[in-house]
């Protein structure tokens, strides 16, 4: 069982209830429920939609959660079949209802990146996380981008998110951004500390998150 100490750990899904809203900005900030609605515009942390990203850490399944919780609709989250370990309803709660969470559990390692280019090109899900033991090469990833934008001329409302959850500090080639998020918590309070390694138009930078008791989410350079 992997957990941080954000209270997210791995097992099978269940129902629970939560709100979310819709998105139709261009770009989606990490964090959920801000407290200040201008304060991601000030610390800078988006995402460009119908792109791919990656990020890495132990907390980065926290971070596919954040981004879910921005986006309304069911999320496509796809991991290899040998993989035992699974969301937990009880941790997923306080980002997001853990029933807008669809699985797909590909056999192969192949398969996990044609899921998640099947379902970016079909535009049918705002989000698709793939949670990867290993780094895609260039070519794959670079066919995601294309997927994705091909995917923003079928969705309804958003341009489709892809997000790699990736081992260690990272190391997809062709991603439009690179995260790191690693568990900072006290005992009073839990947290996280993210860091931006890479991205195409913004420099490396650090944030602390912290989340209040009413599950919101601020962040402090």
């Amino acid at each position: 069982m992997e957990s941080d100490r954000s209270g997210l750990k791995f097992y099978s899904i269940f129902e629970a209830t939560s709100n979310y809203q819709d998105v139709q900005d261009p770009a989606v900030t990490v964090l959920l429920k801000l407290l200040d609605e201008d304060a991601h515009l000030a610390l800078d942390i988006r995402l460009d939609l119908g792109r791919v990203h990656e990020c890495a850490g132990r907390a980065r399944r926290s971070f596919a959660l954040m981004l879910a919780a921005q986006l309304s609709g069911p999320i496509l989250w796809i991991t290899p079949q040998y993989e035992t370990q699974r969301p937990n309803p009880d941790g997923i709660q306080p980002f997001l209802d853990p029933a807008r969470l669809l699985f797909a559990t590909p056999q192969r390692p192949v398969d996990s990146l044609w899921c998640m280019e099947e379902a970016l090109r079909s535009g049918v899900v705002p989000l698709v996380v793939a949670d990867l033991n290993d780094y895609p090469a260039l070519t794959p990833v670079r066919r995601l981008h294309l997927a994705a934008e091909t995917g923003a001329k079928y969705s309804a409302k958003a341009p489709p998110l892809g997000v790699l959850l990736t081992p260690d500090k990272g190391g997809a080639a062709g991603v439009e951004t690179r995260w790191l998020l690693q568990p900072d918590s006290t005992e009073e309070q839990p947290g996280w500390q993210l860091k931006r390694l890479k991205a195409r138009r913004a420099p490396p930078r650090a944030w602390h998150i912290a989340q209040t008791p009413d599950y919101c989410f601020t962040a402090m350079t």
